[in-house]
């Protein structure tokens, strides 16, 4: 056994290989293991791995795998007793990374979520450590901790994760493959939404671009909420018909439209067809005079309008005839007749208005 510096936190040994525990790592390809063998085999451990006290690795997952690969029964380690918390452990995990076999994008993305997390966490604990009480004391102090935490400048912990992680604070595709990986695991989504944010994280697994399969997702949840739109009986018949013919064309569209102008439009059609599916406002009743009947505002007639959007094409014209009675028929007819006066009027109105203009 030699001791190393002891400023620097741990004592190098040699350790069982079978006494090492992998744990989870966020690493998914490990590139290529015998090539690594066969350089260690060659000019053996430039560096020993590094572990925790009771044998949890925390830096060397692929060199361990090269170990074990060599059918080795023990290497050199340092063991570090100054890391001990979660949040200490994935900073160790990402900077021995940072000088290997780079993440890949989702490897990337699940460590910057832990990342974020525990940043906000530690933060939190940071924040209630300064709080006392009257008498001065933090009642939530226990004494000098044994082996403190990194400290972590305050800030987004969005950019500083993505910071620790990328090298950059920009943090959005993180963000993005987060969503697309919270879609397709999420029960209470529609099937379309899942199987598409599967397919764009399948993409991104073989190494395809993050922004255009996050914004294919977006949009299928656009079109999913159409297509319930569509199906709904209880929105009116104009809505229903409305929703049913967005989704047939941009349906038609999908695959031919880019991601982000599928996404756009796909988000502003559904806008447009839930404004639909409010509440009609109330009717404000206005008394034109003594002997006539009150006048409603023009947004009712627009909501009566656009209720009836499709009206006639849901019923078959024969068999109404042989249903309705007379007094039905006749009441029918009435009020085609009033809406054919009416139509005539607003012609001529409007024919005025031009005139004048």
């Amino acid at each position: 056994m030699s001791e190393s510096d002891p400023t620097a936190g741990h004592i190098e040994l040699e350790w069982s290989l079978d006494a090492i525990r992998m744990g989870y790592r966020h690493r998914r390809e490990q590139g290529n293991i015998s090539e690594l063998a066969e350089s260690i085999r060659r000019q053996g451990f430039l560096h020993p791995l590094t572990i925790a006290p009771d044998g949890l690795l925390i830096c060397g997952g692929r060199r361990l795998l090269a170990a074990q690969h060599l059918g080795l029964k023990t290497v050199n380690v340092w063991v570090r007793t100054g890391i001990s918390d979660k949040l200490s452990l994935l900073l160790a995990e990402q900077d021995e990374n940072q000088l290997r076999l780079d993440y890949t994008d989702l490897e990337k993305a699940s460590l910057y979520r832990e990342l974020r997390a525990e940043l906000a966490a530690d933060a939190a604990r940071r924040q209630e450590a300064t709080r006392f009480t009257a008498e001065g004391r933090n009642p939530r102090s226990e004494g000098a901790a044994d082996s403190a935490a990194p400290q972590i400048e305050a800030g987004d912990t969005r950019e500083q994760a993505a910071l620790i992680v990328t090298g950059k604070k920009g943090y959005t595709k993180l963000e993005q493959i987060g969503r697309l990986e919270e879609l397709a695991a999420d029960a209470a989504q529609p099937a379309s939404v899942r199987e598409r944010a599967q397919a764009g994280l399948d993409a991104i697994g073989q190494g395809g671009p993050v922004s255009p399969a996050y914004r294919r997702a977006q949009a299928e949840q656009s079109l999913a909420e159409l297509e319930r739109l569509a199906e709904d009986e209880t929105e009116p018949g104009g809505v229903r018909d409305a929703a049913a013919r967005a989704l047939a064309r941009l349906r038609g569209q999908q695959a031919t439209t880019r991601a982000a102008e599928l996404e756009r439009v796909a988000a502003e059609t559904l806008a447009r067809v839930r404004a639909a599916t409010k509440r009609r406002p109330a009717r404000t009743l206005t008394a034109a005079g003594p002997d006539e009947p009150a006048r409603y505002p023009v947004r009712v007639f627009v909501a009566t309008v656009d209720d009836l959007q499709g009206f006639t094409s849901h019923f078959d014209p024969v068999e109404l005839a042989a249903a309705l009675d007379e007094e039905q028929w006749l009441a029918f007819e009435a009020v085609l007749d009033a809406l054919n006066e009416m139509a005539e009027q607003m012609r001529s109105a409007r024919a005025h208005r031009l005139i004048a203009l």
